[in-house]
């Protein structure tokens, strides 16, 4: 973590220094801009004039002499190991920055479903692993289905091996409903909580193991779970107002310092795929944004959903916008920077349950259900003009939409108790 920790602050002393100069400069157009899109405090006033050209004459200097010396480059800039970020920032990501796109929508390519198994109780949630090779889904019935995603194309093509059995295996070790789930970003680990005030950890790299091998034990129903990108930390989203910080190796517990006023329970937590911020929606229909190091709220977007719950929020692989998703059967880009409302994807009727939207593994689509028609939707992320209803194949309302982060395909469960995989044909 420490890695990560020192990185994270290395960007924002950057950016603190970019915006100090440009006030130097008096680009104060430019140094505002700059503060909001990085949510740099704006100085008052520079203490060191020219900060920035000092250190980098100085770094140009040192870089120089490395050379002549035939040095490397400093140990400090080394590729960062387990303990680092847990990915860089996404460098091709769409670019939400376009207003009112024209032109024709992206034509969403056609997918194949399959029923793959069915829970006994209400299918809640499900997630994938981050290389995509796993998924796992979780059910009122308080179990948890391990899924390999190989072995389900196995039996969709009609050659599988082993009698088209596509679970790998079952964990049950919850006393309650399973909320959410969510896979260690490098060991082969998986967390859940459910609402019996749990986190548990389960290791699926040992194929006889069905109970949990470690334990974290909350003060309340936990809602929500998301691992930062190094995996050394735990989010946690409870009916506390505020995310509960727990350091996998001790299981401290950490709260925000500056709660900002929250006092609703946390139905997602997710940290930006960098882990500089994390993003709470909350029952009481906001958003808020939190520096993912000082875990200080520096962004609260009050009633993003009215008065209806916040049940969904995500960021882009740029970390620029939160695409966000209510019981008030709106879905919504939000720029982090300001906070203003960017663009809305409408046409899909989610009041009742909780419901996720989504991006495709390019983030050229957006993707959600429809608990009234019980169909898959889809947006092209860009014009937000809805471009696909798949019927989703479910006899009652799907409850939640999971896509791989690798590849075209997504999952869906539901109250009819079955997990569907998706993947595309064409």
């Amino acid at each position: 973590m420490d890695a990560a920790v020192q990185e994270a602050k290395l960007l924002r002393q950057v950016n603190a220094l970019i915006v100090a100069h440009l006030r130097d400069q008096n680009l104060t157009q430019a140094a505002a801009a700059v503060a909001a899109a990085t949510m740099t405090p704006l100085p008052a006033a520079t203490s060191l004039p020219n900060h920035l050209l000092r250190l980098v004459a100085k770094g140009l200097a040192v870089e120089q002499g490395e050379a002549a010396r035939g040095g490397g480059a400093p140990a400090a800039f080394d590729s960062a190991g387990g303990g680092g970020m847990g990915r860089p920032l996404a460098t091709n990501a769409v670019d939400f920055s376009m207003q009112n796109v024209k032109g024709p929508s992206k034509s969403f390519s056609k997918h194949e479903a399959k029923h793959i198994s069915d829970h006994k109780n209400v299918a809640r949630c499900a997630k994938f692993s981050p290389d995509g090779r796993y998924f796992a889904t979780g059910s009122g019935d308080t179990s948890i289905k391990f899924f390999e995603v190989a072995k389900i194309k196995q039996s969709m093509l009609g050659d599988s091996k082993d009698g088209g059995r596509p679970v790998v295996r079952t964990f049950y070790d919850h006393m309650q409903p399973i909320n959410d789930l969510d896979f260690h970003p490098t060991s082969p680990i998986l967390i859940s909580a459910a609402k019996d005030n749990t986190i548990k950890f389960f290791d699926f790299s040992k194929t006889a193991a069905r109970k949990a091998f470690r334990v974290i034990q909350d003060t309340h129903n936990v809602r929500s779970v998301c691992f930062h990108p190094c995996g050394d930390y735990i989010l946690a989203g409870t009916d506390h107002p505020i995310a509960h910080l727990y350091d996998v190796n001790t299981f401290t517990c950490y709260l925000a310092s500056n709660p900002q006023d929250c006092s609703a329970a946390i139905n997602q937590v997710r940290y930006s795929d960098t882990g500089s911020l994390y993003v709470t929606a909350s029952k009481d229909g906001s958003l808020r944004i939190w520096d993912g190091i000082s875990a200080e709220c520096v962004r609260t977007i009050s009633g993003a959903h009215g008065s209806a719950e916040a049940t969904s929020a995500i960021f882009t692989k740029d970390e620029r916008y939160i695409l966000s998703c209510g019981k008030d059967s709106s879905i919504n880009l939000w720029e982090v920077g300001t906070g203003r409302l960017v663009k809305q994807y409408a046409g899909a009727v989610n009041g009742q349950f909780r419901c996720q939207a989504v991006f495709n593994e390019s983030g050229e689509f957006v993707i959600s259900t429809d608990e009234q028609t019980s169909e898959v939707v889809v947006w092209d992320a860009l014009t937000t003009e809805k471009v696909a209803r798949l019927p989703s194949g479910h006899t009652g309302a799907p409850r939640w939409l999971e896509h791989s982060p690798v590849e075209p395909a997504f999952v869906t469960c539901g109250n009819d108790r079955s997990v569907r995989f998706w993947k595309q044909t064409a």
